[in-house]
């Protein structure tokens, strides 16, 4: 359908390196966009290669750190030089995880994860956005990456600091986008439930667990939550400003 094309639009996702961010590229570059991916580390060389190939797309990694301003903003004017300054969709994906109780809490996890999940996504965005009024783009999208940890307590995995760090990123979204609706730009974000990723991996009895939780009964894998990303970047959720989509199985109805 046309209204999901993104043909012609090109895409920044942190997190771009694998698991659900290397996905959400998947899923933007099936519908056309060229993609730049942002991580500490790099996706496998072949498949980025096929990424491209079989999408017919323009597909390039950077090594970028979201807790650095500095590496962000050299990400950034990368990207531009490659891509002609284009810009219509960023995905703020970039996240990281701690199995920890809260009173097992120290101020280093803390800050760790506030920093990359908050205060990378919130400047990642605003950086997204600067470039995103500075080039003209009509179909600007920022997609923010929350989870369902911002709408339940999780009750099989002690991550309260997690918690508040997809809280925060939730609660962003709105106001972000009261602003910069004036430039055209829809800002909204996607909550996965569980999903099978390389952050999930060393958590196998965890993994097993969670199908109890699932009202379907299957814990998802990356592929699954790709949709709504696609479909938050394209036309076709024109009308949708501040929301949040959750992708989680029922996981946060059961």
């Amino acid at each position: 359908m046309s209204k999901f094309s993104l043909k012609g639009r090109v895409a920044i996702i942190t997190g771009g390196g694998r698991g659900c961010g290397f996905a959400f590229a998947q899923g933007l570059a099936e519908a056309g966009a060229d993609v730049a991916l942002f991580d500490v580390i790099d996706p496998d060389p072949s498949a980025l290669a096929q990424l491209s190939a079989a999408n017919n797309v323009t597909a390039r990694a950077y090594r970028v750190d979201v807790t650095s301003l500095a590496s962000l903003e050299r990400g950034f004017a990368a990207a531009a030089a490659d891509y002609d300054n284009r810009l219509d969709v960023f995905v703020a994906c970039a996240g990281v995880n701690r199995n920890v109780e809260f009173l097992d809490t120290d101020e280093a996890e803390f800050d760790r994860l506030f920093g990359v999940n908050c205060k990378g996504l919130y400047f990642s965005a605003k950086l997204a956005a600067r470039a995103m009024i500075a080039n003209g783009t009509t179909c600007g999208s920022i997609i923010f990456v929350a989870s369902i940890a911002s709408h339940i307590a999780v009750r099989s995995q002690r991550s309260t600091a997690y918690c508040g760090t997809k809280g925060a990123v939730r609660a962003m979204v709105a106001p972000i986008a009261a602003e910069l609706n004036k430039y055209g730009i829809r800002v909204n974000s996607i909550s996965p439930g569980y999903v099978r990723t390389e952050m999930t991996a060393p958590f196998p009895d965890l993994l097993e667990g969670w199908k109890d939780e699932i009202m379907n009964g299957r814990v998802a894998e990356p592929d699954d939550i790709k949709g709504a990303c696609v479909f938050l970047a394209s036309d076709a959720s024109r009308y949708c400003q501040g929301s949040d989509i959750l992708v989680d199985g029922g996981v946060t109805k059961w």
